[in-house]
């Protein structure tokens, strides 16, 4: 009910769309006279606003046509190499010749936004590696035929990519995907798949949510799995192409990660009213892009969501050595090959500080000279995988680490 509530609010609010719009276009004409009376600046800055939070987002772009590589502008093309009903394997062709740049999976959380969230992870990795994403699919838009997909599914594809990439392949998962990828190496390590990866990296991830516990994790823990399957899951109206598919709507997500940081939120898009009205419109555009970004979700499968709170969230069976995936035991000190890397944000509230850091302790067989952890201050979750910090300090030893393990 709640879903179809969503979806009549917004046809509800479409002819008031319609009179903002058409009076931010009026106002802004040059040869209306009224444009030029008092106030007019500041009705057309709001206008833009609540166009900007009222507007309904498809999938983002990445708009990474170049790279720069040794001082010349490359062009790159986007296309996926492999297509998996719940998500695509996406590649980054530059058009370039004679590089043997490492081979990197960007692993992309499934945790309500869309991959081109990492955009900024993608730009900052392109000039020295051939890179490779996760595009995961909306719920909404899968046929209810398709089947359902859970955690194990998840594992699965990212074995299935890192085989398909093939041996020496580096792996880098932001955020939810650590546990999920870390699993994947560990079956993969055990069974002695010649395509386990070189490195994997893994960046503000959830392996241990029993270390500096925040907001998140002490709600999924209080809360009872009936309590999530009666409060976070609902079922896709129609007419969209996945009609009575059980997800957890991204606009679920969404609106808690706001709750979280209201203020910053509302603060904001202050600052983006006043920069309309002084002018400045470069501001306001950097304010629009990343809310265009933000806004923009997507619904994830009920049966996912539902075991991972319970696997990572409640039972921590990883760290505890506890979780299986179809009936394997994930045994992480099968790793003995594979690189590893953590990053951490010291503001981290999503992730709190050690939770990735724990991976090190579950993986005691990788040697120490092939261990490594970054702690970088003054970031919070966003901030380890995007903007001027990911850029200058963080990606720079991600890309040390990775070149240091690659192989001739």
């Amino acid at each position: 009910m709640l879903y179809h509530m969503y979806e009549f609010q917004h046809t509800v609010f479409a002819p008031a769309r319609f009179m903002i719009d058409l009076t931010q276009q009026s106002l802004k004409h040059p040869l209306n006279p009224f444009s030029q009376m008092p106030g007019a600046k500041q009705i057309v800055a709001a206008c833009d606003v609540m166009e900007l939070l009222t507007r309904r987002y498809g999938k983002p772009k990445f708009r990474l046509e170049t790279t720069e590589i040794d001082g010349m502008e490359v062009e790159v093309r986007e296309h996926d190499v492999l297509r998996k009903t719940f998500c695509h394997l996406k590649h980054f062709d530059r058009d370039i010749d004679g590089r043997n740049d490492p081979k990197l999976l960007i692993v992309a959380p499934l945790s309500g936004h869309y991959c081109t969230l990492l955009r900024g992870t993608v730009e900052a990795m392109l000039p020295d590696h051939d890179v490779y994403i996760t595009d995961w699919q909306d719920a909404r838009d899968v046929p209810l035929y398709e089947g359902a997909f859970d955690l194990d599914d998840y594992i699965d594809y990212v074995i299935e990519f890192l085989e398909h990439l093939g041996p020496d392949t580096h792996v880098l998962a932001v955020c939810q995907p650590s546990v999920p990828v870390l699993a994947a190496v560990a079956l993969m390590a055990a069974e002695n798949n010649p395509c386990v990866p070189l490195s994997m990296t893994l960046m503000g991830g959830p392996i241990d949510t029993r270390k500096s516990p925040t907001v998140v994790n002490e709600l999924s823990y209080k809360r009872s799995m009936e309590w999530f399957e009666q409060h976070a899951i609902h079922t896709v109206p129609w007419p969209n192409l996945g009609f009575m598919r059980k997800v957890y709507p991204g606009f679920l997500q969404l609106s808690a990660f706001v709750n979280m940081n209201l203020d910053d939120h509302m603060d904001a898009h202050r600052k983006m009213f006043d920069h309309l009205v002084e002018g400045d419109e470069e501001s306001a555009d950097k304010h629009r892009l990343f809310y265009e970004e933000y806004l923009a979700v997507m619904d994830l499968p009920a049966e996912f969501y539902l075991q991972t709170v319970k696997t990572v969230f409640k039972d921590h069976a990883l760290p505890k050595g506890e979780m299986t995936s179809r009936g394997r035991p994930v045994d992480c000190s099968a790793i003995t090959r594979t690189a590893l890397m953590t990053v951490e944000g010291e503001l981290d509230d999503i992730s709190g500080i050690g939770q990735t850091r724990a991976a090190h302790d579950i993986c005691p067989n990788i040697p120490s000279d092939m261990k490594r952890h970054y702690e970088q201050k003054g970031v919070g979750h966003y901030g380890i995988f995007n903007g001027r910090k990911w850029k200058n300090k963080i990606a720079p030893k991600v890309k040390e680490f990775i070149l240091k393990h690659q192989r001739d």
